[in-house]
């Protein structure tokens, strides 16, 4: 966690075409990438090469929110995706960009999340903690096979 940033890795037992489906769809996305404690809202996403997404997320405790958004960089379909993240509120100043790839691998896929240019002010850790619970989410949400009926 150096330079304000971290980075994560993890292996999931799910195909890449379903855990990147779980970035890119609107819905799945603002349910798992919140941290525990946390309500994500959702204001828009236009996921393509140079489209933009908003999102909030509301402190479940408290109501209080807390507002960011960015653009889709780099998108290549099961493999990658890169945007950048910029918050609304002048206390949290600078661009993040993060990065995620997704591998193949014989069990699932090999998730690598790296997240740069955090605000000085957020410490690394407590970001790094928030990584690992909305990883969780996501693996509770994608690894399951449930059938329709």
């Amino acid at each position: 966690m150096e330079n304000n940033s971290v980075s994560l890795h993890r292996v999931i037992k799910a195909s890449p075409e379903k855990v990147f489906k779980a970035f890119s769809d609107p819905l799945a996305y603002s349910n798992w990438i919140p941290p525990y404690g946390f309500l994500g809202i959702l204001h828009h996403m236009d996921f393509k090469v140079g489209g933009t997404y908003r999102m909030s997320f509301r402190n479940f405790s408290t109501g209080h929110e807390h507002s960011f958004g960015g653009t889709f960089l780099e998108i290549q379909a099961n493999e990658l995706i890169k945007h950048t993240d910029e918050f609304d509120t002048p206390e949290l100043p600078g661009k993040m960009t993060t990065s995620i790839w997704f591998k193949s691998v014989s069990c699932g896929t090999e998730l690598k999340v790296l997240q740069e240019g955090i605000p000085s002010v957020i410490p690394t850790e407590m970001c790094y903690l928030g990584w690992q619970e909305s990883l969780e989410k996501l693996i509770k949400l994608v690894e399951p096979e449930i059938p329709d009926a």
